[in-house]
């Protein structure tokens, strides 16, 4: 708690301006000037705007009532103090009702949804006169910059919105920005330009015929210009255009996300979007990047331009109704490669209305859309295998086509190329003997006329001038030991009149030999007698390399497979003569010590798994497996090697921490390289403790009564990691009837779970195991749960 003040001190507080600052400190009052003086400025501007609407409708006074100036805005007065609105009110109301125009209806169907007051006015303002007064600043502006300033100003704002960007569509599909407000002048300097099929705002906009709404900019994910000001924030892009055709995008921000909105709201960004048209409509790029000019053709020379063309062509201009809007196209001019389905003269095509004249062009092809949407953007629009249908007699008729729109000042040329059925087989029967290397001719056997295509001059590696080679005259060309299969090929197609075929080897004048296939058939008159052969002959050069470099790699991979079964069968006879699946007991005073290994099931992977126990000359007892990384033969050869060598230096009387250091150092330097993980322990009946190091294997498993755990785990590095490491031993106390477990990981490990899972598996079935020693180990091969296929080692000892 703050203390009161001192006595006799008064506490007063000081009202606080902008920004927290005091009102009567000299900022303050600098700030409160600076807020005055823009709220007059503001103030200023709505009046003068004000009195250019009131102007206006005093002006449709004096043109409707043939007054003076003066009695105009008398009549002006009074006709508003009738009404009970304000002046500017009745004057907006006065030029709707003489304009009858977009704004006009926008303004009347605003009103007529919204009857309250409070949803008819945003910030005081009705919606006539903020749409009337935009209209007027925008009419007023000097250039699009100050379009979109007023735009926002006037109409926009009071919808929330906080940014405007008008965008100019150009003919080869990129957005140039005309103008913008509420951005900053570098944000708009760098969205300066978009180049074509840049997927943006404003680009998916121009694409929607009734624009794009966008609740939240980040879960469409759209870039465009102010995004990282208002990420969240909704917005819409809706086409700026006029008499069919659109000249650009009006894209408007908002700071949150934006919900749906009412239809009087949508139809008014529209009629905004539509007044944006006419300024873009004579909007030219200042400092833009450079862009080629486009001369743009008059008619006759577009017309000359159809006439010039191998295929049908028509000239459409646009067909407006009173008010602008796209009706229809007229056929302005056909071509001379032109064809009417109907079977009408160009004449009567020429100069009629494209629906009336095709009026499936609007149905399930959308032509008629496509047309539409070209002239609208200015992108020119192609497609292959276009279906086209038109109606002779009522009855519809379809063609396949491929299909070429595109504008050219206010005209559009429209290109079709009918499909060609015959032709297109034609043309799918030379790429496929193209591709498959085949050569078709026909012989007439009695005029002696020889035809061939062109890819059987190629096969025969001769120019298509010279003369065609008989079937009597192939084994001129052939390899000589294939004439005998040549011969029984010609005697029994031009003998015995039946289709034969033949292989063989094709000298070519190249010097390049081939290996052909020819297939022939006989074509006989009615009286049986022979006329005409027909055939092919196709390369199989490819076919028979392949087949001679498949019949070696098939040798070459029996003898692998036979060398690695060779491989495996010795590694395998190597493991078992050291490793026996079983080894008797070993039996000592109070200590049953017993083995059990279990090699992998596929010889191929033949390990290094390995085991020991034995009794030392000191009376310990020796107890270690281990496992060495990898399978075959090298696996085998390793463990040998690690099994000897530690065998060899038990007998020093080292304890099993030095074994391991001394372990490591064999396998670094004398194995080539090779890793591998062990336990080792030394076992004195005397006292019956046991002291073991691990290599990084798991550690042993205790069994006491019905419980089972892993000793606590002591740190060391695998075998081979590093040429000297150091092992840190355990010592456990071990009492009458413990069981003691080492294993190597064939036992527990799988692919689908985890060590600890398995180990988990693996202490509650030690737990659980009943009866002898041998029988545990039994138990724990018999329900383990591995699924490796690897080899398994498990020494086991139970104090007596």
């Amino acid at each position: 708690m703050s203390e009161p003040p001192p006595e006799g001190m008064e506490l007063r507080s000081t009202p606080a301006g902008p920004a927290g600052v005091a009102a009567d400190s000299p900022v303050g009052r600098l700030a409160a000037t600076v807020d005055r003086l823009s709220r007059e400025v503001r103030a200023a501007q709505a009046e003068a705007e004000g009195r250019a609407l009131i102007e206006l409708a005093k002006g449709i006074l004096v043109e409707r009532l043939g007054c003076g100036p003066a009695q105009a805005a008398r009549q002006l007065a009074e006709l508003t103090e009738q009404a009970g609105t304000t002046q500017l009110e009745f004057a907006v109301e006065v030029i709707n009702q003489a304009a009858r125009d977009r704004m006009s209806e926008v303004t009347h169907a605003f009103l007529a949804a919204t009857r309250a007051a409070a949803e008819a006015e945003a910030e005081g303002d009705p919606a006539a006169v903020r749409l009337r007064a935009a209209e007027s600043g925008a009419l007023a502006a000097d250039d699009t910059q100050a379009v979109a300033e007023s735009l926002l100003e006037q109409a926009l704002r009071p919808l929330g919105a906080v940014a405007v960007a008008i965008w100019a569509a150009g003919a080869d599909g990129s957005l140039t920005l005309a103008g913008s407000a509420g951005f900053s002048p570098a944000e708009a300097a760098r969205w300066y330009y978009v180049p074509p099929d840049v997927a943006t705002v404003a680009r998916c906009g121009l694409a929607e015929r009734e624009g794009l709404w966008i609740e939240s900019l980040a879960e469409r994910g759209l870039p465009s210009v102010g995004r990282h000001h208002h990420p969240d924030g909704g917005r819409a892009a809706v086409p700026a255009g006029t008499g069919g055709r659109v000249y650009g995008v009006l894209e408007i921000v908002w700071p949150e996300p934006l919900p749906p909105q009412r239809p009087q709201i949508v139809r008014q960004v529209e009629a905004l979007a539509e007044l944006c048209a006419h300024t873009l409509e004579t909007y030219t790029a200042p400092d833009g990047p450079a862009r080629p000019e486009r001369v743009l053709p008059d008619a006759a020379e577009l017309m000359d331009l159809a006439d010039g063309l191998y295929d049908p062509a028509l000239v459409l201009v646009p067909h407006l109704d009173a008010s602008g809007n796209l009706l229809d196209f007229r056929i302005q001019h056909v071509n001379s490669r032109f064809l009417d389905p109907a079977g009408r003269p160009r004449g009567m095509v020429s100069g009629a209305l494209l629906l009336e004249a095709y009026p499936m062009a609007a149905g399930e092809s959308e032509l008629f859309q496509r047309i539409e949407r070209v002239y609208a953007t200015g992108e020119p629009f192609r497609a292959r295998r276009m279906h086209l249908t038109a109606l002779v007699d009522q009855v519809p008729l379809s063609a396949v086509a491929d299909i070429s729109v595109s504008r050219h000042g206010s005209g559009i040329l429209f290109i079709w190329r009918i499909e060609d059925e015959t032709a297109r087989l034609a043309s799918l029967l030379q790429h496929a003997q193209r591709l498959g290397r085949i050569g078709g001719f026909e012989e007439n056997l009695l005029t002696g006329e020889i035809t061939w295509n062109g890819q059987l001059f190629d096969l025969y590696g001769r120019p298509e001038t010279s003369p065609p080679v008989p079937l009597e005259n192939l084994p001129a060309y052939a390899h000589p030991d294939d004439a005998v299969a040549i011969g029984r090929f010609l005697r029994t197609l031009l003998h015995h009149r039946r289709p034969a075929s033949a292989a063989f080897r094709l000298q070519r004048p190249d010097g390049v030999t081939r290996h052909i296939r020819v297939v022939a058939e006989p074509v006989l008159d009615t009286d049986g007698r022979l006329l005409t052969v027909r055939g092919a002959y196709q390369d199989i050069s490819a076919q028979h390399w392949t087949e001679v470099a498949l019949a070696a790699t098939r040798d070459q991979l029996a003898h692998t497979e036979q060398q690695a079964s060779e491989r495996d069968r010795l590694a395998l006879q190597l493991q078992r003569a050291i490793m026996p699946p079983a080894q008797g007991p070993l039996q000592m005073a109070d200590l049953d010590v017993a083995v059990r290994y279990r090699p992998a099931e596929a010889e191929q992977l033949v390990g290094g798994d390995w085991y020991d126990a034995v009794v030392l000359p000191s009376r310990l007892v020796l107890l270690c497996v281990g496992d060495v990384a990898g399978h075959g033969i090298e696996a085998a050869t390793s463990m040998v090697v690690l099994r000897n060598a530690l065998r060899g230096l038990a007998v020093t009387g080292a304890g099993p921490g030095q074994l391991l250091s001394w372990l490591n150092m064999v396998v670094h330097h004398l194995t080539g390289g090779v890793t591998a993980t062990a336990v080792c322990g030394l076992y004195d009946p005397a006292t019956r403790t046991l002291r073991w190091a691990r290599a990084g294997h798991l550690p042993p498993v205790l069994v006491r009564g019905s419980e089972a755990a892993p000793l606590p785990p002591v740190r060391g590095l695998l075998l081979g990691a590093v040429p000297e490491a150091r092992y840190e031993e355990g010592e456990v106390q071990l009492a009458a009837d413990d069981n003691l477990l080492m294993y190597t990981d064939g036992l527990i490990e799988r692919r689908d779970r985890s060590v600890e899972e398995s180990l988990t598996h693996l202490l509650t079935t030690a737990a659980k195991a009943p009866g002898t020693l041998d029988q545990r180990l039994d138990r724990l091969l018999t329900y383990s749960r591995s699924d490796t296929d690897d080899d398994t080692c498990i020494v086991g000892i139970r104090v007596g």
